[in-house]
């Protein structure tokens, strides 16, 4: 006996129903008389795959870490500027 071949649109309904419909796995299985292994397997063949969307969080990240630190270097320059100051304004007796 050999295993039953699904076409692609019966594959994309069925993982339609699983991703934007939000039926469950077991419950697809059985209505359509398909294995819950192959269902998984076809949903993570539909899934767009996570690593341009990784790839562009780290990209964002790192900016934001870049603009931090330029952030702190002028925050630390101003601070250094007013303690030499106030160094300054102390020494001298008005």
């Amino acid at each position: 006996m050999s295993t039953p071949r699904f076409t692609p649109e019966f594959k994309e309904e069925a993982v339609r129903q699983i991703v934007e419909r939000g039926y469950p796995v077991s419950e697809v299985s059985e209505r359509l008389g398909v294995s819950a292994h192959s269902l998984y397997k076809w949903a993570k063949a539909v899934r767009p795959d996570k690593s341009e969307e990784q790839a562009a969080e780290l990209i964002a990240a790192k900016s934001e870490i870049l603009k931090l630190r330029s952030q702190l270097r002028r925050v630390e320059e101003e601070r250094d500027i007013l303690k030499r100051a106030a160094r300054y304004l102390a020494r001298e007796p008005e």
